[in-house]
């Protein structure tokens, strides 16, 4: 399919640079989930449920972008930011995966779920093509995992607790350490539901998710200091752009 769509080129650009950068790295561990961990129908119903969400993000993309133009190297800067900060793995031998923060928090609250879901399929597209991270028939897997829920949940814990007024420091945090942890928790449901055979599924599943705990635990904590800090520094710095992306009201900006 030939890609018509600026914005969506804008994301390629800046993730292929960064991956070029990167690609002579001396080593590199398999980080999200492994090529070949899933079996084949796993892996067929997770693409399948992956792609609408990369549709929506492609049509949101297009529709933001054609209202304003400056908000496609906004795309692009989130893309790098996603792509920089889960490229930093720590192996989990025992889950077949690893550990690593995502970044999906602060690009669900900046540019909201759908174009932060299109930003974390293309980085793991190129992470898996490139840099042997991630595998391409767990691409779905990994965007359900890692975009869908991990942009999501940062989303909605962001807005829930604005909209009681917790202050915008805790709530960056908030979001970003759930956004970790939804990610990690929707990656031990489909391990244990790949791989568990006739084994059931419970008990495997609290086997991954306690394997992936002493990594992710501290890595949920500082990414939500990460998306705190993010946040609080667009605020002191340029405010603007908070209320222009919907994530603050004008009368919430000081004056």
């Amino acid at each position: 399919m030939r890609i018509q769509n600026s914005g969506f080129k804008i994301i390629i650009l800046s993730l292929s640079t960064l991956c070029a950068s990167l690609f002579t790295a001396s080593s590199a561990y398999a980080m999200h989930i492994s090529e070949g961990i899933l079996p084949f129908n796993w892996a067929l119903l997770w693409s399948l449920a992956a792609m609408p969400f990369v549709a929506w993000g492609l049509y949101k993309l297009k529709k933001e972008s054609s209202v304003d133009l400056s908000f496609k190297p906004l795309v692009g800067l989130m893309a790098a930011v996603v792509f920089i900060i889960s490229c930093m793995p720590i192996p989990v031998p025992t889950a077949g995966t690893c550990s690593h923060p995502c970044g999906t928090g602060i690009a669900g609250i900046l540019v909201g779920p759908a174009i932060s879901i299109l930003i974390t399929a293309v980085a793991l597209l190129i992470q898996a093509l490139f840099l042997a991270h991630g595998g391409l028939s767990t691409w779905g897997a990994d965007i359900v995992s890692m975009g869908v829920m991990g942009s999501f949940a940062g989303y909605l814990t962001f807005k829930t607790l604005r909209s009681v007024k917790i202050n915008l420091a805790v709530s960056g945090f908030m979001a970003g350490l759930l956004a970790d942890w939804a990610t990690y928790l929707m990656t031990s449901v489909e391990l244990a539901s790949g791989i568990r055979g006739d084994e059931a599924f419970m008990p495997l599943f609290l086997k991954i998710l306690i394997a992936f705990i002493p990594t992710q635990l501290p890595l949920g904590i500082l990414e939500g200091a990460m998306t705190a800090g993010m946040v609080m520094l667009l605020y002191r710095k340029r405010p603007d752009l908070l209320v222009k992306m919907r994530v603050l009201k004008p009368e919430e900006v000081a004056g």
